[in-house]
């Protein structure tokens, strides 16, 4: 090789004479291949955007990344089950990149994608940094084919966080509802009135479901706690303010971080000398012992 410029950015391998390449060169040990028919100088794909901008080199114009990695770009929590479910979580380079296409004869066929074809009269695309991706709607309808209305409401709830919401539940409401063919929609029709925006966790809303699915009412997000005059008291995670019922959910984060600990503590004193009833929830409580977290609510609620 006779000293060829090395390109910085993404490579069509068929792109590869224009730069004073040979086909000899691009076999050398300081290019890869993120997909088939591409190359990047080694090193540079550092993580799923590097990926898409490498993909993008060899799908249709029409294509939008979707599903996992849509949420993967846009920086929204995985669902627990599907991110266990697949190979390199975190959108290593283990883990196929999901794809749509509004035709079936556009679906690219490779093995390091997961190819889909959109059944809508319109997909919803934005772009992030330059890649087209599937609006956060778009994604969470795509995803109600596989979810079950509890995961899609916990969705639903990262979506619209407290902090840095992706969407709002006008737009995932507004989506479903001009959406009229696609599989998983009945799950996103039982799933959008349980979504709540202002959440902070993904364990608070796990939790507020086990309650919910109990029968038991549903408890306010983020709404701030009062002492009988009206002052400020806290910002308990869920509560059922007319019965002064504070429910918070402590995560590691709680037992680890000395600052928050102590927050907690000075917190829920506060609560307490007001008159609080305040119910502490654990993962292990969701997770393992749901029905002592639902004796202890009833209990409460009917004290």
């Amino acid at each position: 090789m006779s000293n060829p410029q090395v390109p910085a950015v993404v490579l069509r391998s068929r792109d590869a004479a224009s730069h004073g390449l040979t086909r000899h060169d691009l076999s050398r040990p300081w290019w890869e291949a993120p997909t088939r028919g591409v190359r990047v100088p080694v090193g540079s794909i550092d993580g799923i955007a590097a990926r898409c901008r490498a993909a993008l080199e060899i799908l249709p114009a029409a294509a939008a990344f979707s599903h996992v990695t849509a949420l993967r770009l846009l920086g929204i929590e995985v669902p627990w089950r599907v991110d266990r479910s697949i190979a390199g979580p975190g959108g290593g380079p283990g883990e196929r990149l999901h794809v749509v296409v509004p035709r079936r004869e556009l679906r690219p066929q490779r093995e390091d994608l997961v190819a889909h074809t959109c059944t809508q009269p319109a997909l919803a695309v934005t772009t992030w940094h330059g890649i087209p991706v599937t609006t956060p709607a778009q994604t969470w309808l795509h995803l109600s084919h596989g979810l079950s209305v509890n995961e899609l409401v916990v969705l639903g709830d990262a979506m619209t966080r407290r902090k840095g919401p992706a969407a709002s539940i006008v737009e995932l409401r507004g989506l479903l509802e001009s959406t009229h063919r696609m599989r998983g929609l009945a799950a996103a029709r039982a799933a959008i009135g349980h979504v709540v925006a202002g959440t902070d966790s993904s364990m608070e809303s796990r939790t507020r479901m086990i309650l919910v699915d109990a029968g038991l009412p549903r408890p306010e997000v983020n709404v701030p706690a009062l002492d009988r005059a009206g002052s400020f008291l806290a910002l308990p995670d869920m509560s059922y303010p007319a019965l002064r019922i504070a429910i918070e959910y402590d995560g590691d984060v709680h037992r680890t971080d000395p600052g928050t600990w102590r927050r907690d503590v000075e917190r829920r004193q506060r609560l307490e000398e007001a008159g609080w009833l305040i119910i502490t929830v654990t993962a292990d409580d969701v997770m393992r012992h749901p029905g002592r977290l639902i004796r202890r609510v009833r209990a409460a609620l009917a004290r």
